[in-house]
């Protein structure tokens, strides 16, 4: 069973976002994602100061078993990427919400409408079935 952080809120795409301060965004794969991917040997991240919308493709990351799409949960401005994650892609598979965080983003307008459209814990278990 993957695990599901309540603090945190989900897109249907399978990222995470955190609230870090303020507009300020942080984005991640889920536990859940993770376990489908298997072993992460490769992250391309969105490009720091690109203007991105919700639901944009921004990177990809890559796996023995394939290759998938990273989605932005939210509309912004990519603030910062995690660059650890260039040397050790693992710890997405490792710490999905800790370490393995993959970009931070500043929200277009308010925070709370720019998170509008996401899914809280109960609401991303009950699309994976857990």
């Amino acid at each position: 069973m993957s695990e599901v952080l309540d603090n945190l809120l989900y897109s249907e795409e399978h990222e995470w976002a955190q609230q870090v301060e303020g507009r300020v965004v942080r984005v991640g794969i889920t536990d859940h994602a993770q376990h489908l991917l298997g072993d992460i040997v490769f992250v391309e991240f969105p490009e720091v100061g690109s203007a991105i919308s919700a639901g944009d493709s921004v990177g990809s990351i890559e796996s023995v078993k394939t290759v998938s799409e990273l989605y932005s949960p939210v509309s912004g401005k990519v603030t910062k990427i995690n660059d650890g994650l260039e040397a050790s892609p693992e710890l997405i598979n490792d710490k999905p919400y800790g370490e393995g965080w993959i970009f931070e983003i500043e929200v277009d307008g308010d925070y709370a409408d720019a998170v509008k459209g996401l899914l809280d814990a109960a609401g991303y278990r009950a699309l994976v079935g857990e």
